[in-house]
């Protein structure tokens, strides 16, 4: 496991459509995950401790910004056979236990994730209406620790985001298990 930092945003940039498969054997691009007021796109898999510490608090947090109009899916761009945790079948046990209640799709030619940019899991995006992306960053300061009333900060964002199309406040940059590429 390395400890990767997403890097700096670029509030010009639009989301790249996809079609991607999710655990529920249903295909789904950005039409169909966008919300009235914004997108966030997970970047996630089944192995990292850092997304497994998580897990609860994703799920709530997807709650609540399907609340706002924000749309929410996680992306598992890992290789199988880099990483054989994070198989499709292994995503629809992972889904199941924790109660996903958001797509979770595979990019099993780690093409989205290239198009992304995504360095690690988890890396957050937070789009706009438009599909601008107005967040990279963490889900909050807890990072692995299952603390559930650390600060926020992607929900904050997204919150702020889907009131105003834009995001102005700190992004300090998500940690965690590095992708795992094809060899």
């Amino acid at each position: 496991m390395v400890a990767l930092s997403t890097p700096e945003i670029n509030k010009a940039w639009k989301a790249e459509d996809f079609t991607l498969r999710g655990v529920d054997e249903k295909f789904y691009s950005l039409s169909d995950v966008k919300g009235d007021k914004g997108l966030v796109v997970a970047f996630i898999c089944n192995h990292c401790p850092y997304v497994q510490s998580i897990s609860t608090k994703l799920v709530r947090d997807a709650t609540e910004l399907k609340r706002i109009g924000v749309g929410f899916i996680a992306i598992n761009s890992n290789s199988p056979t880099v990483s054989p945790d994070d198989s499709f079948e292994g995503m629809i046990e992972f889904s199941m236990q924790n109660n996903f209640n958001f797509p979770y799709v595979i990019d099993i030619t780690q093409e989205v994730a290239r198009k992304y940019g995504a360095v690690c899991t988890p890396d957050f995006f937070g789009f706009n209406q438009d599909l601008k992306l107005q967040y990279r960053g963490r889900l909050d300061y807890a990072e692995m620790s299952q603390l559930l009333d650390a600060k926020r900060e992607l929900s904050i964002a997204m919150s702020e985001i889907a009131k105003t199309g834009e995001f102005k406040g700190d992004q300090i940059p998500s940690i965690g298990c590095s992708i795992k590429w094809n060899t």
